[in-house]
């Protein structure tokens, strides 16, 4: 992490995604608002009231799952939180990576502040003290079918016992079980790196319609007129404003009157994407600031109630939205590598060698890597929200899951592939300008290139092959060609 930023305050409504961010991946601290603590006072004393009286709360005098009619014995009623965290502790495989626990954490301590899981506001400044730690909690990352995180969020709530030596009281170890903080953690962070790589996507986009001395005229303003869409609008307006100061804007630069579709559909393609993450973004905003537990404690009516908010099917599949929409992109760039690494396409030698009459292949074997990344990248855009598993629990009511992790997960999975994609479409195309020597680069693609060729040296035999790409793909990760 780097250093902190300024502190995020929570107070259940207004956590945005850049604040996330800021905690999970920059340390940013995060703070309860004024006046949090006492309505989750208020809200506790509801909680307290059902106690007293003895009627039947799930999860609060009453066991969970198959268990809601047994009543919890009074003399066992110390220990029941610390069992229920102990029995949910089912999470599988390798440990989640730290900024997504942090996040986790975050989302879960906003949700917990609206004051509606009835819990008191010392366990939220217990969460919120754990973000101290160089390293949270682990949190085992598979075993959630995203009815809640049960699993994962055991295992959080099971550092959070360990590390800090909170006890919990009554009906708080359910809060902490009964919640998707974990899936929406996930959802959030992908998302977020999902629409600086899609900016990153059209600068090397950009980059190719140089290569190929493409023909601009499939951005001209009248597009946005014709198709109205806000991703289509800013995705083209973007487009032009990399291409600033570019020869191919000249008369006569354009080497064809209508390119491949790979070329022409650019702004259509990284449109819908633009849309498709807009609308997760709104998704995901609303999650983070949402109360996911079940029961519900409402204040003004001096009850709690059952409900079914921990269902994530809205995160997960609009997070199956965003891997659909990114599939045809990352196809496409791709494609227009090939393009360019074919002389009858590109008008250039032969792989871009630079010796067009040698033995020497140049960069033509990119081309295998870039078309199995992206075919194993958009074999993850499958969607998974609308799988329909059952488990033995709750005799039988427990029948419906989002599997809103395994969405999250698939994202960030497809999003390295898709970085890596886009570095190799990156280094092809930084060959294929070096050779055309096109008059006049535009801005964006001339920043593109020249970081490109800080990483990787131009090819001009077998012995200068990039043979690791590592490095152009933190740097692609790294957002830093998502600004020029």
């Amino acid at each position: 992490m780097t250093e902190p930023s300024s502190p995020i305050v929570l107070d259940g409504s207004h956590l945005g995604l850049a604040d996330l961010v800021a905690v999970a991946r920059r340390g940013a601290p995060a703070t309860l608002a004024p006046g949090v603590a006492q309505r989750m006072t208020t809200s506790r004393r509801v909680v307290e009231a059902a106690l007293c009286s003895g009627e039947p709360v799930y999860g609060l005098t009453t066991g969970v799952a198959e268990r809601k009619r047994a009543r919890i014995d009074p003399a066992r009623q110390a220990g029941f939180e610390e069992r229920l965290v102990a029995g949910h502790r089912v999470a599988q495989g390798p440990p989640a990576p730290a900024e997504v626990v942090r996040a986790t954490l975050v989302v879960l301590a906003n949700g917990l502040s609206k004051g509606v899981s009835g819990v008191r506001p010392e366990l939220v400044d217990a969460l919120l003290g754990l973000l101290e730690d160089p390293l949270p909690p682990p949190v085992r990352r598979l075993g959630s079918v995203g009815q809640a995180d049960l699993g994962p969020m055991a295992d959080l709530a099971h550092g959070l016992i360990s590390r800090s030596g909170t006890a919990l009281a009554e009906g708080e170890g359910l809060a902490l079980l009964d919640n998707n903080a974990f899936s929406t953690a996930w959802s959030a962070l992908a998302i977020a790196d999902a629409t600086v790589l899609l900016a990153t996507m059209d600068t090397a986009a950009t980059l190719d319609f140089e290569a190929f001395r493409a023909n601009p005229s499939v951005l001209h303003p009248v597009v946005a007129e014709m198709r109205p869409f806000p991703g289509l609008a800013v995705t083209l307006e973007r487009l032009r404003g990399l291409l600033d100061g570019s020869g191919i804007w000249d008369p006569g630069a354009p080497r064809n009157l209508q390119d491949p579709l790979t070329f022409r559909c650019v702004p259509q393609l990284h449109g819908a994407a633009r849309d498709a993450l807009t609308y997760a973004t709104s998704v995901v905003e609303t999650e983070i600031n949402s109360s996911q537990g079940n029961p519900a404690v409402v204040v003004g009516e001096g009850r709690i109630v059952s409900v079914g908010n921990f269902d994530a099917g809205q995160t997960a599949a609009a997070v199956d939205l965003a891997r659909l929409a990114l599939a045809p992109v990352v196809g496409a760039a791709a494609e227009r590598t090939v393009k360019l690494l074919s002389a009858p396409w590109s008008g250039l030698p032969a792989g871009l060698s630079s010796v067009p009459d040698g033995t020497d292949d140049g960069l033509a074997e990119l081309a295998v890597a870039a078309q199995a990344l992206a075919v194993e990248a958009r074999s993850l855009a499958i969607p998974v929200s609308h799988e329909l598993v059952s488990t033995t629990k709750g005799e039988g009511i427990e029948d419906r899951t989002s599997m809103a992790p395994l969405s999250a997960r698939r994202l960030t999975e497809m999003l390295d592939l898709i970085a890596r994609v886009t570095a190799v479409e990156l280094v092809v195309a930084s060959q294929a300008v070096d050779l055309a020597r096109p008059s006049r680069l535009g801005r964006g693609p001339s920043a593109a290139r020249d970081a490109v060729r800080r990483l990787v040296p131009g090819t001009t035999s077998a012995a200068t092959f990039p043979s690791d790409l590592e490095a152009v793909v933190a740097m692609v990760a790294s957002g830093v060609l998502a600004e020029v």
